[in-house]
């Protein structure tokens, strides 16, 4: 086995063992989703057994279904925890441009959403957004501390960042990369999946909801779940995603 080597010397202090722990967190659960194995961490470096690729199969992909919805029935104590043991705040984003992730645990999700996520990431893609569209994630947050899409899930175990690219298909199957872990509402991690695109997306549902059905009406809350990495794709990356991040909170004040 060959080990892959992450190391910056100017990331935030805490970053490489706030990774580790997410990795150990979701690796943890029986049956759950695998993810790069840590080999080692200090303050400036991540050591992880190296991952070896292989071309996406249907069969992969139900299979991660299955594992993902294992890995999310997990849990964890409240929404917005981060992983077991870790008492600092988190990070989100590529680690050339980390932005801070709250971990304040909360009883309802959507007052979770909007106090930690969604209101502080707003406030730093404000610069980047027009008038109507600060409108319209403001009616979005009013309406999550309002509870209107709270319901009786318990907080999930998420991998935090599951976009296509911390996907990694191996020859045993689907490892996960770089989370941002924590615990929030299951739907977050599967809206993150379809944001830019996953191989076999739909195998992958159809072998979730073998093990754990969907509430009705998941797929019309896309946009809601979508809403916080689009803003943090406005602070990290420029107002080239504002009209996405726009057309996602006028679909969550739709449902």
């Amino acid at each position: 086995m060959t080990d892959f080597v992450k190391q910056n010397p100017g990331a935030p202090p805490g970053y490489f063992a706030w990774e580790a722990a997410g990795l150990r967190w979701l690796s943890s659960v029986d049956g759950g989703v695998p993810c790069a194995q840590v080999v080692s961490v200090d303050a400036t470096s991540l050591t992880l057994r190296r991952l070896d690729s292989v071309t996406p199969s249907p069969d992969a992909a139900r299979e991660f279904g299955r594992r993902l919805a294992v890995t999310h029935d997990a849990g964890a104590a409240a929404f917005g925890a981060g992983p077991d043991g870790w008492e600092q705040p988190g990070f989100f984003g590529p680690l050339s441009q980390l932005l801070p992730m709250s971990l304040r645990g909360h009883s309802r999700w959507g007052e979770f959403y909007a106090e930690e996520r969604l209101v502080p990431m707003a406030e730093l893609a404000a610069s980047r957004l027009d008038a109507s569209t600060r409108a319209t994630i403001d009616s979005v947050v009013t309406r999550c501390r309002a509870g209107d899409f709270d319901d009786d899930d318990p907080p999930a175990r998420l991998h935090g960042d599951l976009w296509g690219g911390n996907v990694v298909w191996t020859p045993g199957g689907v490892a996960l990369i770089d989370p941002a872990a924590h615990a929030g509402h299951r739907e977050s991690d599967l809206a993150m999946l379809a944001l830019f695109g996953c191989p076999h997306y739909d195998v992958i549902l159809a072998g979730y909801q073998q093990v754990r059905l969907l509430k009705p009406g998941w797929r019309n809350r896309i946009g809601l779940h979508q809403l916080f990495p689009l803003l943090a794709h406005v602070v990290l990356f420029g107002g080239g995603h504002a009209r996405r991040t726009d057309a996602c909170a006028r679909a969550a004040l739709a449902v």
